[in-house]
């Protein structure tokens, strides 16, 4: 099964639509995948908590992350938050008839997603990730593998992207601490994000 592959120079992903014209906002989802000094693979996913209705702040401490599957898949959505309950249950579905094969259960999502006439109609962006891959699932059909195993969605997407992409560089951090500082950049700069993190690990 071929999955594509996301070049570290092309831009997060953000759907427009004519509700949203600038794109998702109100959020910002951060994942990053990085080798320990065990030569095992780190992998930490970020999201803020602010949720943001217009010019107002409707909610600080959203919990747009979360676990799926037994815990095995971290998961982070951007976009109507019924919409991304509901893809992630199909998501979730989708592993228990696949278990442990996130791959084949993402791109199975993306199918349904793009041609199923309800799905269609639903307005979010998913980024997952296992202990072997991170993947982001678009309403397009596309199942994205970032080459870099860093994936920035949302309003701050762009910011927390540019800010991990450096500290992948440094050396000592780990996937948590370059999410977390990455995180806090893009709080900094992102009038949608706050500074109210969740923050899961594999």
């Amino acid at each position: 099964m071929e999955i594509a592959t996301w070049v570290p120079q092309m831009a997060p992903i953000m759907n427009t639509s004519q509700h949203d014209p600038l794109g998702w906002h109100g959020t910002t989802i951060l994942c990053v995948r990085k080798t320990g000094p065990d030569g095992q693979a780190q992998v930490a996913m970020a999201g803020d908590g602010q949720v943001s209705m217009g010019q107002t702040v409707v909610k600080n401490n959203a919990r747009k992350v979360r676990r799926i599957a037994g815990g095995r898949v971290i998961t982070g959505f951007a976009g109507a938050t019924a919409d991304a309950f509901t893809l992630l249950e199909r998501l979730e579905a989708k592993l228990e008839r696949f278990p442990d094969q996130l791959e084949r259960a993402a791109v199975e999502l993306a199918k349904d997603w793009r041609t199923d006439r309800y799905l269609r109609r639903l307005e979010a962006l998913l980024a997952v990730a296992d202990k072997d891959r991170s993947l982001l699932i678009t309403g397009q059909g596309d199942v994205l593998d970032p080459e870099d195993g860093i994936i920035g969605i949302g309003s701050g997407g762009n910011y927390a992207l540019a800010a991990a992409r450096a500290l992948m560089t440094v050396d000592g951090l780990t996937a948590e601490e370059i999410a977390k500082r990455s995180m806090t950049i893009a709080a900094d700069i992102c009038v949608y994000t706050n500074g109210r993190f969740v923050v899961e690990t594999l």
